[in-house]
């Protein structure tokens, strides 16, 4: 296990819920007058689904290091670093009127975090392929079966 993919995964996961919940009730009504709500709103909601499915990645990563017979490291950098820009950027764009600040220069900052994400999973993808597939060792009470002497008991003997 990771604990730094582990965590960094709930919280990532707490905060999407947590900001999804303000999405869903305050920010609709912070928007109302605004003439593009539906275009912000829905971007918001990415953002939103973008960070919790990173949470997701994050957990199932990280709870699974032990399985892999390469370094995660990268992924870890690139896949927060693309979560911070992509969904920050969006949360950004789309309270900045509420702020009374233009904030438009996040816009080029949203792809920047795509492509982060994206090279991210790329460099997991291909650490897979290049993987060395794993023996599993069978367990040894596969190399034995019930004795025939004795068929109303547990001991086992080893088989032929």
């Amino acid at each position: 296990m990771d604990k730094k993919f582990v965590i960094t995964g709930i919280t990532l996961i707490l905060l999407s819920i947590i900001l999804g919940a303000f999405g869903a009730h305050a920010l609709k009504t912070l928007l109302k007058d605004d003439l593009d709500m539906i275009q912000k709103l829905t971007s918001y909601e990415t953002g939103i689904r973008y960070q919790m499915y990173s949470g997701f990645a994050f957990l199932i990563l990280g709870l699974n290091k032990d399985k892999f017979q390469f370094s995660i490291k990268s992924i870890y950098t690139l896949w927060l670093l693309g979560i911070i820009f992509f969904s920050l950027s969006i949360y950004g764009l789309t309270i900045q009127t509420i702020l009374g600040v233009s904030l438009n220069f996040l816009g080029p900052i949203t792809p920047l975090g795509g492509m982060l994400l994206i090279s991210g999973w790329a460099i997991l993808l291909l650490k897979f392929i290049k993987q060395p597939k794993i023996q599993h060792q069978t367990s040894t009470i596969n190399n034995y079966q019930a004795s025939p002497t004795q068929p109303n008991t547990q001991s086992l003997t080893p088989k032929s």
